[in-house]
């Protein structure tokens, strides 16, 4: 009777322990999805200036952090039935995560080393079309990188000047709004956008790749949980048997 007690005992814990697994789990998955959100609204724009942006790493992040709130929710269907078949199935899931997860971050890693080595072209082209008609959307987002990050043209503000068609610096290269760029030159921004950029994107992809890759981790220790349960709940029907 003891040894069954025991048993009970550790089979109520267990699905406590799952609960709380499952709860943090599923708040992970809404994490990622709004990580990967996150990088697809507001570093697109710092992105498709690479010419090495293929726009796939944010979709990644989203479609991981989806698939983690689908499988948190079916696992709490699977706690509280406490189903040996069902709990084994959630554990082979998690494990499917661990493999996605760490996919994703390692490969935001190579991305970012990729993503940085195009730059230096790209914002070169983004200049070169800067007042092309076809080309509206680069331009606002180069003034968006120019305004924001303090900076001007690609290595330097003369980077305008020395173009194959030279182009005026344009105003959101001013350090106050309204400035004559031809004749202030004291108050434009001297740095140029392509270290700022590097420097503002290795800041945010790398935790961004960080947070993926520590994640990967965490769904190992819920197909321990679960193939645990799954033991100690068939241990309890054969106990009952017996």
């Amino acid at each position: 009777m003891g040894k069954h007690l025991q048993t009970v005992a550790a089979l109520a814990c267990m699905k406590s322990f799952l609960m709380v697994f499952n709860f943090i789990f599923w708040v992970s998955g809404i994490a990622i999805l709004a990580i990967g959100i996150w990088m697809e609204v507001e570093l697109y724009k710092y992105m498709e200036m690479s010419t090495e942006f293929s726009g796939t790493a944010p979709y990644v992040l989203i479609g991981t952090g989806s698939f983690i709130i689908l499988i948190g929710s079916f696992a709490c269907c699977c706690t509280v039935k406490g189903q040996p078949v069902l709990l084994y199935v959630y554990g082979a899931f998690l494990a499917i995560v661990f493999v996605l997860e760490l996919g994703a971050g390692v490969s935001i890693f190579a991305y970012r080393t990729k993503l940085t080595e195009g730059f230096d072209k790209g914002l070169t082209r983004a200049m070169v079309n800067y007042h092309n008609d076809n080309n509206t959307q680069v331009s606002s987002d180069l003034d968006l990188i120019q305004r924001t990050l303090h900076c001007c043209g690609n290595h330097r503000a003369k980077d305008w000047l020395d173009l194959p068609h030279a182009l005026p610096i344009p105003p959101s290269c001013c350090i106050k709004e309204g400035c004559n760029t031809e004749i202030d030159k004291n108050e434009i921004y001297t740095q140029g956008c392509y270290s700022k950029v590097i420097d503002f994107l290795d800041a945010n992809i790398g935790i961004v790749a960080g947070a993926a890759v520590g994640i990967a981790f965490f769904p190992l220790v819920g197909v321990i949980l679960s193939c645990c349960l799954a033991s100690v709940i068939n241990k309890t029907k054969y106990e009952q048997m017996a």
